[in-house]
């Protein structure tokens, strides 16, 4: 069998010490769309930033494609093709959308020859930037920023990326928008997502699997049908 894209092996992480994460283990399969949903505190975030080696696991193991990493940082996750669109959309209010890819070209190592190319591609993904493209960021709605923090993580070209929340701030139907073309990207190339999300109704249109936390540990893995009544979802949460 073909080994996970990205998995965690029995992570155990704290925080001054208080356990937020005991003993999780995840498998991101190639080309899926795996969601992880989770009460607030539940450590969903943290467990993303562990996988993006933003945060050092206390125990346990993550592994890319079935390998420990010597470096497991995040710029050595890029250069096997992993990026991440982080929670609360990490973008700089007072630079345009063209000064923020900018800077997401060169942050992802990508050549001076190859980077109006990428822009291109990124644009022809989501295309609704091009209307906006030389505006300050910080003037943009939530569903254009969501665009502008996804369309960075997309310069590298990844195959397998890491969506923490991208429906904070969204009307539903402005989630679905948003996700449409990242949804048909991933079928079209084979990526692997890893979504976290509490629009769970909406993120399960979107998804092949699902995973739940709870109080800081992996409680059940479903399918999407599997999940879809409020009973059901209920005696998760």
């Amino acid at each position: 069998m073909t080994p996970p894209v990205l998995a965690a092996a029995g992570i155990d992480v704290g925080y001054g010490g208080k356990p937020v994460l005991m003993g999780v283990s995840l498998e991101l399969r190639e080309n899926e769309v795996l969601c992880l949903i989770g009460h607030n505190g539940a450590g969903k975030s943290t467990l993303m930033r562990t996988l993006f080696g933003l945060v050092r696991p206390r125990a346990g193991q993550v592994k890319v494609d079935g390998r420990v990493l010597a470096d497991h940082a995040p710029r050595a996750l890029a250069a096997h093709g992993i990026a991440m669109m982080p929670e609360g959309r990490g973008i700089f209010p007072s630079l345009t959308v063209e000064e923020i890819w900018s800077l997401g070209l060169g942050s992802a190592g990508i050549p001076k020859g190859e980077r109006a190319a990428r822009i291109d591609w990124v644009l022809s993904v989501l295309p609704p930037v091009k209307a906006f493209y030389a505006k300050r960021a910080g003037l943009l709605s939530g569903g254009q920023q969501q665009m502008v923090s996804i369309g960075r993580a997309l310069l590298g070209q990844p195959r397998c990326l890491i969506m923490d929340e991208p429906s904070i701030g969204l009307a539903p139907k402005l989630f679905q928008d948003l996700m449409q073309p990242i949804r048909a990207l991933q079928r079209e190339r084979g990526m692997s997502i890893l979504l976290v999300e509490q629009n769970v109704r909406e993120a399960l249109k979107v998804s092949d699997r699902v995973a739940v936390m709870k109080a800081g540990r992996m409680v059940r893995e479903a399918l999407p049908d599997e999940l879809r009544d409020n009973a059901a979802l209920m005696e998760l949460y």
